[in-house]
C-alpha cells in the first residue's frame, strides 16, 4: 500500500515534511503527486494533505483516512469532491500549540503593559511610561476552547492574567447573553474559534459594539472571522483601542490596505503558530498506525460541526 502527500507547497516545504515523516514511518511507499494510473491510485491507503487540489482524493478508490497537516479544516470540508466516507482528521501539533501560547502571551503583555502605545512614541522620540496595573486587573476572554485556547487559557493563567474562555460548549450551556455579557468585561479578546458557516463574519460591527469601549482583539485564528470593514471602523471611533491581527481575509495582506498604516493595528503574517513537521509527522504516523491496527483514529472531525 501506499501512502500520498499532496499540497499547496513549494518543494522545499514538501520535502521536509517528506523527510519527517520517512523519520516516524520508515519504509513506506510515498506518491509527491496523485496517480495518474489505476493501480496507482487503487493502492493509496492513507492521504497526508496541506490543502490539496480539488478533486484529488476523489479518485482514490481505496483510501481510507485523510489526515490534514493544518489544524483547520475549512478548505477540505468545501471541496465537493472530499470523499464523504473517509475519515478526516485535523493536525493537532503540541509544538504548534506551545508556539499559539508563546504569540498569546506577548499579545496580551504587549496590550496590558501598553508597549504598543510605547513603540509608537519611539517615532516621535517621546518619553512617557505608560501606567502599569497588575496582570489580575487584566481581563482576558478567549473565543475558542479547542486544544489550542485550552493551551493559550492556561498560559496566560499562569502568568495571572484573569482569563475566562468560550467555545460552542459554553455557548450551548450559558447562551448568547452570557457571551454578550464577557465581552462587555474583557480587556482583551482573543479569537481562536474554528471557521465554521456560524463562525463566518463574527465580528461585524454588532458583535464589536458588544465590546467593553476601548478593549483590544486578537484574531489568530482565520481572517474570514472579521469584517475588516467594521473593524477599522470601531478602531476608528475608539470602541476598540487596540488590534492584533494574524490572519487576513486576502494573504498576503494587500500592499495598499489600510490595516499596514492604521496607528491600532499590529500586522502579523501569518505566523502566530506554524505546524512543526517533526511533531506533526509524529502525530501523522501515531493515526497511520492505528488506522492500520483497527484503533481508534485521533482528531477525527466532526463534519456535521465543521472541525
Amino acid at each position: 500500500m501506499s501512502l500520498l502527500l499532496w499540497g499547496r507547497w513549494d518543494e522545499a516545504e514538501r520535502d521536509r515534511w517528506l523527510a519527517a515523516l520517512q523519520q516516524h514511518l520508515p519504509g513506506e511507499h510515498w506518491l509527491l503527486a496523485p496517480p495518474e494510473n489505476a493501480a496507482d491510485a487503487a493502492a493509496v491507503e492513507a492521504a497526508i494533505v496541506a490543502n490539496p487540489a480539488p478533486a484529488s482524493l476523489g479518485l482514490l478508490p481505496n483510501l481510507r483516512l485523510v489526515q490534514s497537516v493544518w489544524a483547520g479544516v475549512e478548505r477540505l470540508l468545501a471541496d465537493a469532491a472530499l470523499p464523504q466516507q473517509v475519515p478526516l482528521a485535523r493536525m493537532v501539533d503540541p509544538a504548534m500549540n506551545e508556539a499559539m501560547a508563546q504569540t498569546a502571551l506577548w499579545a496580551v503583555t504587549a496590550l496590558h503593559r501598553g508597549f504598543f502605545a510605547v513603540q509608537a512614541q519611539q517615532q516621535q522620540a517621546l518619553w512617557q511610561a505608560p501606567v502599569q496595573t497588575r496582570a489580575q486587573a487584566w481581563r482576558v476572554l478567549v473565543l475558542g476552547m479547542g486544544e489550542l485556547g485550552r493551551r493559550v487559557a492556561s498560559a496566560l493563567q499562569a502568568q495571572g492574567y484573569a482569563v475566562s474562555g468560550y467555545g460552542r460548549r459554553e455557548l450551548q450551556a450559558r447562551g448568547e447573553g452570557a457571551l454578550v455579557e464577557a465581552l462587555a468585561r474583557a480587556d482583551t479578546v482573543i479569537n481562536l474559534m474554528p471557521l465554521t458557516a456560524e463562525t463566518t463574519g463574527f465580528f461585524d460591527a454588532p458583535r464589536l459594539a458588544q465590546f467593553k469601549r476601548g478593549a483590544s482583539l486578537v484574531n489568530l485564528a482565520r481572517g474570514a472571522h472579521m469584517v475588516e470593514s467594521d473593524l477599522l471602523a470601531a478602531l476608528d471611533a475608539g470602541q476598540l483601542g487596540h488590534a492584533v491581527l494574524d490572519v487576513f481575509s486576502t494573504e498576503p495582506l494587500p500592499a495598499d490596505h489600510a490595516f499596514w498604516r492604521h496607528p491600532h493595528v499590529t500586522v502579523l503574517p501569518h505566523t502566530a503558530a506554524q505546524t512543526d513537521p517533526d511533531s506533526a509527522s509524529a502525530v501523522v504516523a501515531t493515526n497511520v498506525r492505528a488506522l492500520r491496527a483497527g484503533r481508534p483514529l485521533l482528531h477525527m472531525v466532526d463534519r456535521a460541526r465543521g472541525y
